[in-house]
This record gives C-alpha cells, structure tokens and sequence, in this order.
C-alpha cells in the first residue's frame, strides 16, 4: 500500500493508493489537534485565543496538522548548537506542506557536560517526549537529536505514545586535525591523554589539542554512539534515506531539516506510525548494519530498550548472532583510520546497506512510504578503503560480541574490533576496584601490585550502583605500566565504555554488582579468564568458595535519597533487558486527554 498527500481541501489532504484505486484515509477532523482547535466549549475558545496571542491567525492552524519540533538544543550541548537554525528550516518544510509547526524544548543530553552520565536520563527524556506528545494538541512530531542518548530516548517516547514521528539526525561534527593528523573526538583525546600520562606529550600540547579536536557543531565524528544511533535510526526507517550520513554543517543537512518537515506532514495524512516501522524485520536490519558499522557497544542497551517500547523481545543472543553473519565493512575510528566526513563522501551509510542488501530484509517499511530495499537502489560506494567490499572487510567478523560465564551470567559486551588480538584470549589476577574514586586513587599508585598480565576490574559503576552505568568502563592504564611501553590490558566492569573508545574491555556484566552479581565477590588475585572465541568470562574461584563469599555480602544501600536518582536505581532494569525503567517496559495504550 502506497500512500501521498492528494488534496489541498481543508476537509481531505490524503489519499491512499490500495486495491487499484484511492481512497480517503484521513480528514482533518480525525486529527487529535481538531479536539482542542474545533472545541465550541470554553476550552476551544482558550485554545484558539492563545495561538492569536502568539500571532497567528485562523487561516495558519485551523485545518492544518499540528506538527511538534521537539528539539535538543542548549548551550550546554554543543554538539546540537545548529539545531536553532535546523528547526528555522524544519519550519519552512511544515509550512510548506500545509501544516502547522509549534517548536517545544526538550532536556537536551549534552554527554560532555552531565556527571555522572547522561544515561540516567535516557528514560527521563523518553518519558518528556511521550507525556509533551499526550498532553499537546499535536498531530505528528520531528525529533532532533543526535548526540548519544537523545537518539534511542526520542524514539523510544514517540513509540511510546505512538503518534507519527520522524527522527532528524544532528549530523556529524568535522574532522578534527592537529599537527598535521586528523582527530576523531573522543578516541583521540583519550589516546593522548595516555600519552600526556605517560610523558610522551606535554600538558601544554594536550590543551593545545583542545582547539582542534571538536571544531564545529555536530556529534562525534568517530563510529561512537552518536554515529551508530543515528545509523540505526535510519535503519529502523525513522528518518530521511541518507540523513544519518551528513555533517551537520553542510548545506545538505539544512536541505534534509526542511524535507524532513514536509515529510512529517504527509506521515500525519498518512498515519505512518513508530509502531508501523519499528517492526522485528527492521530490528534485525539494525542489528547487522551494527555489526558492519563497527558500531557502538552501547548500541546493544538501546536497541533492546527501543525493541522493548514496541512489544519486540531482542536478545543479548540475537547481537552474537549477526556478529557471525557479517564482518566490519566501515573503517572509521575506532575501529579503523577514517571518520564520518569521509564516511559520507565514501557514500555514506546508504552505501554500506548497499553492501549488505543481501543479508537484509528490504522489504521493512520507512517513514516516507517506502520499503528500506527502495531507499537503497542505486546507492554507490565511491571510497573502497572507507567503506570497504565484502571480500576485502576491515574486521572478518563483526565488532561486538556477547560474552557468558560465572562472572556474567546474563552477558557482558565486548568489542572485538577495537580489542588487541593477543588479548582475546587471556588469564591474569584480577586487581579489583570497588568505585571510581577508588580506582582513581589508586590506579596510578607506583605499589599498586599489578602487571600486564592483569585484569583490572571496576564495580559499583552499573546501572543500579551509581546510578546510572556510567562510561567508566575503559579504565586508564596504569601510570607505571604506560611507562613500560603497556598500551592495553584486559578490563572488565558493569559499566560501560564511550563509543570512541578501544581497547579489550568486557562491559555491561549482568547481573550488576549492586544488584548481587558474581562481579560484587571477586577479590584481589583472583584468576579471570576471557576467551572471546568461545564467549566465555570466568572467574577460576570454586563455587563453594563462592557461596561462601555471596552469604557475607551486604547490598549496599541506593545512593540517591529523593528525585529521579531514587526512582531511577529502585526501578531500573539491568543491561541484558536494555537498563530501563521497568514501568515502562512493553508495549503501552496511547491514553489521551480526556476531554
């Protein structure tokens, strides 16, 4: 069934093509916005009377789609300080189509900026876009966002309350270049920072670096979060085909912004719904471009979070799966050499797909109408060293994979792409870390017994203990070990680790140690043994030894004493279940207004 915009009446504006023929789907009466503007009562005439307050007139909203910009923007997030314009131009397509564009705030998730992470406020932002959508009269939304946890916290509240929406994608920053190399924000700086730890560089040329590394608008430029989420959702069919790809400060991002408008008005026509594209098809889609990405670790908590808003149940087993099927085609940091400025000019993410149409479902639905497999025809690749063929991939396998053990018993992620082969497989004592604080008062310690052959472990950091599971999870080497020429060590946590990063780390141990796992018994100079090839974290401790340790372990207490942080460590999930509220897990019934 194809559907498009086939009226200009007040009364019918769509059509749809079914059967042979067309047919009216929708009239402007149906639209949640005519309850408020076409009231007789008391509460129509106060609606009315406010929008001519704001100077508009009848002839701009009375008739129209109600089409809510829900932007990002805040000074403290500069990854989305374009979005001002961006929205000036989301404007000009809504208006353009017929409809009318209200712009409402949202909590803007600046990654740099928000301690301990901006993780806790995933489901927060997720809960603000569902209950500004339930209480507005709005039609049909345009969600911008970009920078990490916007993008699967946006989808996840429009799916939620399950109103036409469509994603608009910040876009990437520009490369970054210093002393005559290119930088990709977030892998770079924390390999310098190393080498400023380590001597190789000196304080004053690290602070240099900072004018360098980030130099416009835009979200990281490396394959880290943001880059992935926004990758995954074009997969998903929540955007524009080709909008993940380009830099937020070429022209082309504004020509998308203003498109992006238009659309959102026809998908209001139309009904296209989240819950019409984020179908199990379009899931396993977004699972395998993940795996030929490179992408994110975190990607694995989103996506079984997004799934979850929508009644799909995707396994932790499900990612090690596709991990098999497809290798690494995107050589972009951290993974590979490159960065998504040349990702796009390579051919961009429709270029990817194009790569592995065959191991795709094409027929999964998109937001224009169209199925995935016609967003890709005659997509090209025009840079094989960037995005690379099938036969000559960066990674033989995909990045990530699921690992299980006694030390894991419901999973921990570990990205193989960006790991050192030699480490893949390994043995060492643990050196155990039960904080951050303690591990930064101590990790540099010249007594510190630890060798290269240890395994630094970090607990307390999950998504209950913190709370919140922040990016803690790439631990620094130690000081006396970077001296020695050490540049990566096996590193386990139940936090996770930024998508910039690398380095052989096990993240996201579940059960938690907060919420009792096996990681809340380990102690100093236990073995833990890793085995990437056969999924495998073990702790070598007998398993009487162990229940001896779980009867003489106290849960400690939460944090937090009021406000979100308490809310958020009594109700969240754990990682394998995508670490959301559990109150709003599954899929919901879209309560209106009532009256």
């Amino acid at each position: 069934m194809r559907c498009r915009v086939t009226a200009r009446s007040r009364r019918v504006r769509q059509g749809c093509y079914a059967d042979g023929e067309w047919t009216v789907q929708k009239k402007y009466e149906d639209l949640r916005s005519a309850r408020w503007y076409e009231g007789k009562d008391r509460y129509g005439f106060v609606t009315r009377e406010r929008t001519k307050q704001a100077g508009f007139t009848d002839e701009d909203f009375r008739g129209k789609p109600v089409i809510g910009i829900f932007s990002t923007w805040s000074d403290l997030n500069p990854c989305h300080h374009h979005f001002r314009n961006r929205a000036e131009e989301v404007k000009r397509g809504i208006w353009e189509a017929g409809g009318f564009p209200v712009e409402v705030p949202v909590m803007s998730l600046g990654e740099a900026f928000m301690r301990p992470t901006t993780m806790i406020y995933r489901d927060l932002l997720s809960i603000q876009v569902e209950e500004m959508l339930r209480c507005h009269p709005i039609d049909g939304v345009v969600l911008m966002g970009g920078c990490d946890k916007t993008t699967p916290a946006m989808i996840m509240g429009a799916a939620s309350m399950n109103l036409p929406a469509i994603f608009m994608p910040a876009g990437p920053m520009l490369t970054g270049r210093w002393r005559g190399r290119t930088l990709g924000s977030g892998t770079d700086s924390t390999f310098f920072y190393q080498e400023m730890r380590a001597g190789r560089i000196t304080e004053a040329q690290y602070h240099d670096m900072e004018y360098s590394a980030a130099r416009s608008p835009g979200h990281c430029m490396t394959m880290g979060t943001a880059s992935t989420m926004t990758s995954i959702a074009e997969v998903l069919g929540m955007t524009l085909p080709g909008a993940a790809s380009i830099p937020a400060v070429d022209s082309r991002h504004a020509h998308m912004a203003s498109r992006t408008g238009r659309l959102a008005v026809e998908m209001v026509w139309n009904d296209i719904k989240p819950t019409d594209l984020l179908t199990r098809d379009a899931f396993e889609n977004a699972i395998l471009a993940l795996m030929a990405l490179g992408g994110s670790t975190n990607a694995l908590i989103h996506l079984v979070a997004m799934a979850d808003r929508v009644g799909i149940d995707i396994s932790l087993k499900d990612f090690d799966k596709a991990s098999e099927r497809l290798p690494v085609l995107a050589d972009i940091k951290p993974n590979g050499k490159h960065l998504m400025e040349d990702f796009f000019y390579a051919g961009g993410l429709r270029g990817l797909l194009s790569r592995i149409k065959g191991e795709l479902k094409l027929d999964a639905p998109s937001a224009n109408g169209k199925t995935l497999g016609d967003n890709i025809e005659g997509a090209e690749v025009f840079d094989d060293a960037v995005i690379r063929k099938l036969d000559d991939p960066l990674f033989p396998r995909g990045g990530l994979v699921v690992l299980y053990g006694n030390l894991a018993p419901d999973g921990a992620v570990l990205k193989r792409s960006a790991a050192t082969p030699a480490l893949l497989t390994h043995k060492g004592k643990a050196v155990v870390f039960d904080s951050i604080e303690d591990m930064k008062a101590r990790v540099d310690d010249p007594d510190l017994e630890v060798d290269a052959n240890s395994v630094l472990v970090l607990r307390g950091s999950g998504a209950r203990g913190v709370p919140g599971m922040p990016e803690w999870g790439m631990m620094p080497i130690p000081k006396k070990l970077l001296a020695q020429g050490v540049t990566d060590m096996v590193r386990v946590s139940d936090a996770r680790m930024s998508g910039t990063h690398f380095g052989t780390v096990a993240l996201h141990v579940a059960p938690e140690s907060a919420a009792g796992g096996t990681l809340a018994l380990v102690r100093d100079g236990d073995l833990i043994e890793l085995d990437v090839d056969k999924r495998r974290l073990q702790l070598l401790v007998d398993d009487a030894e162990l229940a001896a340790r779980r009867a003489a372990w106290v849960p400690p207490p939460i944090r937090h004493e009021r406000g979100w942080g308490k809310l958020y460590a009594e109700r969240v999930r754990q990682p394998d279940e995508g670490s959301g509220l559990d109150f709003l897990a599954g899929l919901a019934r879209r309560d209106e207004p009532r009256f």
